[in-house]
């Protein structure tokens, strides 16, 4: 199996660091999501692992190997970048053609990633006729078409519909099932914590947090107890006497922290108090990662005090 190991990386763009001594490992079988505000240094990092860029110290390899010292890189990378890169005067089919024949690999397998992509129907249309989530397919479709153990996504659902969006997520979870590495970079939460099984997170080229999703989420627990009833003072003098905060939230239901549901259910049944709602709500990716960055974000918008509108 192939792994992606990140050593003490390190580059500098002038007196500017955008990678700061990174070390960390991307492993086979899972999904692992690449986490960072803009500017931390996701794309410099994957353009570095690519030998794209040259390093300023540290190493990153693939295998145990630079990338660029790999025989044939397609079969063993795949990586979409920039969806934008294809040519847009050829077809999607033609595109992929010459990276096949480039790279010695059958023709057949370029109908079989466009069919995977969506885009068997249109694979003969100029990619400049492409929309963009139509160009992000094309890219991942070049991505898989040399079969390859190591698939590495920048941003792959950009531009994409619903229905697309659940097919990368799917795609990536079986490419990791297959014992694949997958290395995605993303900035929507919601959805990497649909389709990730362990994160890597960077601020201002920083490496944050390395650690399985689950392991992330729990340390940075924040969880509270949300319910109604009909008689809420009482059961917050209740809660109050167990040690319990309470908090009445816009949405017109308390939230309790210092206890579980079931411990405020049981409490609420003892007492002969009604309730109407009770659900242990747990931090979502979203507001875990904004906590943990909160201070690495090189671009934020502040909020006016009597608006609550960016300024």
């Amino acid at each position: 199996m192939t792994s992606i190991d990140v050593h003490e990386l390190t580059k500098d763009y002038g007196t500017t660091r955008a990678v700061d001594h990174l070390t960390f490992s991307v492993r086979p079988g899972r999904v692992t999501g690449f986490l960072g505000p803009n500017g931390a240094g996701k794309s410099t990092t994957m353009r570095l692992v690519l030998g794209l860029d040259r390093a300023t110290g540290g190493s990153a390899t693939i295998g145990g190997r630079p990338y660029a010292s790999l025989g044939d890189p397609l079969r063993r990378v795949g990586a979409l970048l920039d969806a934008q890169a294809a040519h847009g005067s050829r077809t999607a089919r033609n595109h992929l053609l010459a990276l096949a024949t480039s790279n010695g690999i059958a023709g057949s397998r370029v109908e079989e990633v466009l069919a995977e992509a969506g885009l068997g129907p249109v694979g003969g249309r100029r990619i400049k006729t492409y929309s963009l989530g139509m160009r992000q397919r094309l890219g991942i479709a070049a991505a898989l078409l040399g079969d390859p153990e190591v698939v590495m996504l920048d941003e792959p659902s950009n531009g994409l519909d619903p229905e697309g969006i659940v097919w990368i997520r799917e795609l990536m979870r079986k490419l990791a099932g297959e014992g694949r590495t997958v290395l995605v970079s993303s900035h929507l939460m919601n959805e990497t914590s649909s389709f990730a099984d362990h994160l890597v997170v960077l601020g201002k080229g920083r490496l944050l947090v390395d650690m399985p999703m689950r392991e992330f989420l729990a340390s940075r627990n924040r969880s509270a107890v949300r319910f109604r009833t009909t008689e809420p003072a009482r059961l917050r003098d209740a809660l109050t006497r167990e040690g319990c905060e309470t908090m009445l939230g816009d949405d017109g239901c308390w939230r309790a922290t210092g206890a579980s549901a079931e411990k405020i259910g049981v409490l609420a049944a003892s007492a002969g108090i009604p309730l109407l709602e009770l659900i242990d709500e747990q931090p979502t990716l979203e507001e875990a990662y904004l906590d943990l960055t909160a201070a690495e974000t090189e671009f934020a918008a502040t909020m006016s005090p009597s608006t609550g509108k960016e300024v």
